[in-house]
Protein backbone atom coordinates (compact mmCIF):
# COMPACT_ATOMS: atom_id res chain seq x y z
CA UNK A 1 0.00 0.00 0.00
CA UNK A 2 1.32 3.42 -0.94
CA UNK A 3 1.93 6.01 1.76
CA UNK A 4 1.30 8.85 -0.71
CA UNK A 5 -2.53 9.11 -0.16
CA UNK A 6 -2.04 9.12 3.61
CA UNK A 7 0.55 11.91 3.40
CA UNK A 8 -1.72 13.98 1.12
CA UNK A 9 -4.64 13.50 3.54
CA UNK A 10 -2.51 14.61 6.50
CA UNK A 11 -1.27 17.67 4.60
CA UNK A 12 -4.84 18.64 3.62
CA UNK A 13 -6.03 18.19 7.19
CA UNK A 14 -3.15 20.31 8.48
CA UNK A 15 -3.76 23.03 5.87
CA UNK A 16 -7.38 23.43 7.01
CA UNK A 17 -6.64 23.43 10.70
CA UNK A 18 -7.89 26.61 12.49
CA UNK A 19 -4.57 26.89 14.30
CA UNK A 20 -2.88 27.44 10.96
CA UNK A 21 -5.50 29.58 9.24
CA UNK A 22 -4.54 33.02 8.05
CA UNK A 23 -5.97 36.18 9.56
CA UNK A 24 -9.01 36.25 7.29
CA UNK A 25 -10.42 39.68 8.20
CA UNK A 26 -7.21 41.66 7.80
CA UNK A 27 -7.86 43.20 11.23
CA UNK A 28 -5.32 42.89 14.05
CA UNK A 29 -5.35 39.74 16.16
CA UNK A 30 -5.65 39.94 19.09
CA UNK A 31 -8.22 42.74 19.35
CA UNK A 32 -11.18 43.65 21.55
CA UNK A 33 -14.76 43.69 20.25
CA UNK A 34 -18.17 43.33 21.92
CA UNK A 35 -21.01 40.84 21.67
CA UNK A 36 -23.73 42.04 19.30
CA UNK A 37 -26.67 40.05 20.68
CA UNK A 38 -28.25 38.93 23.94
CA UNK A 39 -27.85 35.37 22.71
CA UNK A 40 -24.49 34.30 21.30
CA UNK A 41 -23.69 30.61 20.80
CA UNK A 42 -20.11 29.69 21.64
CA UNK A 43 -18.88 26.55 19.91
CA UNK A 44 -16.01 24.17 20.51
CA UNK A 45 -14.68 24.78 16.99
CA UNK A 46 -15.05 27.11 13.99
CA UNK A 47 -18.26 25.90 12.35
CA UNK A 48 -21.84 24.81 12.93
CA UNK A 49 -20.75 21.16 12.88
CA UNK A 50 -19.08 21.78 16.27
CA UNK A 51 -21.28 21.55 19.37
CA UNK A 52 -22.43 24.60 21.30
CA UNK A 53 -20.40 24.72 24.51
CA UNK A 54 -22.39 27.56 26.14
CA UNK A 55 -24.44 30.66 25.31
CA UNK A 56 -23.58 34.24 26.27
CA UNK A 57 -26.65 36.27 27.20
CA UNK A 58 -25.15 39.73 27.49
CA UNK A 59 -25.10 42.07 24.49
CA UNK A 60 -22.28 44.61 24.69
CA UNK A 61 -19.97 42.40 26.75
CA UNK A 62 -16.33 42.94 25.74
CA UNK A 63 -14.46 39.91 24.40
CA UNK A 64 -11.03 39.48 22.85
CA UNK A 65 -10.62 37.99 19.37
CA UNK A 66 -7.56 35.75 19.64
CA UNK A 67 -7.83 33.77 16.40
CA UNK A 68 -9.71 33.79 13.09
CA UNK A 69 -10.79 31.03 10.73
CA UNK A 70 -12.94 31.89 7.72
CA UNK A 71 -16.15 33.46 9.16
CA UNK A 72 -15.40 32.31 12.71
CA UNK A 73 -13.62 34.07 15.55
CA UNK A 74 -12.07 32.44 18.59
CA UNK A 75 -12.77 34.71 21.53
CA UNK A 76 -11.66 34.99 25.15
CA UNK A 77 -13.80 36.51 27.88
CA UNK A 78 -12.90 38.33 31.11
CA UNK A 79 -12.53 35.00 32.93
CA UNK A 80 -10.15 33.60 30.30
CA UNK A 81 -12.69 31.17 28.82
CA UNK A 82 -12.31 30.65 25.06
CA UNK A 83 -14.59 29.43 22.28
CA UNK A 84 -15.65 30.06 18.69
CA UNK A 85 -18.41 32.41 17.51
CA UNK A 86 -19.60 33.47 14.07
CA UNK A 87 -18.30 36.91 13.12
CA UNK A 88 -21.87 38.21 12.68
CA UNK A 89 -22.32 37.92 16.47
CA UNK A 90 -19.51 40.41 17.14
CA UNK A 91 -19.55 44.19 17.00
CA UNK A 92 -16.60 46.52 16.48
CA UNK A 93 -18.08 48.96 19.03
CA UNK A 94 -15.72 49.03 21.96
CA UNK A 95 -16.94 48.39 25.46
CA UNK A 96 -15.10 47.83 28.72
CA UNK A 97 -16.00 46.01 31.90
CA UNK A 98 -15.10 47.01 35.45
CA UNK A 99 -12.91 44.26 36.85
CA UNK A 100 -11.85 43.36 40.34
CA UNK A 101 -13.84 42.73 43.48
CA UNK A 102 -14.51 46.33 44.52
CA UNK A 103 -16.52 49.19 42.99
CA UNK A 104 -14.41 51.69 41.03
CA UNK A 105 -14.83 55.45 41.07
CA UNK A 106 -15.47 57.28 37.80
CA UNK A 107 -14.07 60.79 37.86
CA UNK A 108 -14.76 64.01 35.96
CA UNK A 109 -11.13 64.27 34.79
CA UNK A 110 -8.40 61.65 34.20
CA UNK A 111 -6.55 62.11 37.49
CA UNK A 112 -6.82 60.53 40.93
CA UNK A 113 -7.56 63.88 42.61
CA UNK A 114 -10.43 64.76 40.23
CA UNK A 115 -13.97 65.03 41.54
CA UNK A 116 -15.73 61.64 41.72
CA UNK A 117 -19.01 61.31 39.82
CA UNK A 118 -20.16 57.75 40.46
CA UNK A 119 -19.10 54.29 41.56
CA UNK A 120 -19.30 51.36 39.18
CA UNK A 121 -19.71 47.84 40.50
CA UNK A 122 -17.50 44.98 39.26
CA UNK A 123 -18.66 43.40 35.97
CA UNK A 124 -20.59 46.55 34.94
CA UNK A 125 -20.07 47.22 31.22
CA UNK A 126 -19.92 50.62 29.55
CA UNK A 127 -19.13 52.13 26.17
CA UNK A 128 -15.39 52.82 25.78
CA UNK A 129 -14.97 56.38 24.46
CA UNK A 130 -11.25 57.17 24.67
CA UNK A 131 -8.09 56.05 26.41
CA UNK A 132 -4.97 57.86 27.54
CA UNK A 133 -1.87 56.12 28.90
CA UNK A 134 -3.38 55.40 32.36
CA UNK A 135 -7.05 56.39 32.14
CA UNK A 136 -10.06 55.62 29.93
CA UNK A 137 -13.29 57.55 29.49
CA UNK A 138 -16.37 55.36 29.52
CA UNK A 139 -20.10 55.91 29.34
CA UNK A 140 -22.32 54.16 31.89
CA UNK A 141 -26.08 54.73 31.97
CA UNK A 142 -25.74 57.92 29.95
CA UNK A 143 -23.02 59.40 32.17
CA UNK A 144 -19.42 59.81 31.01
CA UNK A 145 -16.45 59.61 33.32
CA UNK A 146 -12.83 58.55 33.66
CA UNK A 147 -11.60 55.36 35.30
CA UNK A 148 -8.08 54.03 35.69
CA UNK A 149 -7.28 51.72 32.81
CA UNK A 150 -5.91 49.02 35.10
CA UNK A 151 -9.46 48.43 36.40
CA UNK A 152 -10.91 47.73 32.96
CA UNK A 153 -11.26 44.57 30.86
CA UNK A 154 -11.61 45.41 27.17
CA UNK A 155 -8.59 47.62 26.55
CA UNK A 156 -4.87 46.88 26.31
CA UNK A 157 -2.43 48.53 28.73
CA UNK A 158 -0.54 50.37 25.96
CA UNK A 159 -3.63 51.29 23.92
CA UNK A 160 -4.30 54.99 23.38
CA UNK A 161 -7.13 56.44 21.25
CA UNK A 162 -9.74 59.20 21.18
Amino acid sequence: MSRKPLIIFILLLFAHSPAHAANTSGLPVPRFVSLKSDEVNVRTGPGTRYPIAWVYRRAGMPVEVIEEYDLWRKIRDVEGTTGWVHKSMLDGKRTAMIRGKSPRVLRIDPEASAKPMLKAEPMVTGRLLECQPDWCRIQLSGRKGWVEKKYLWGVYAAEIFD
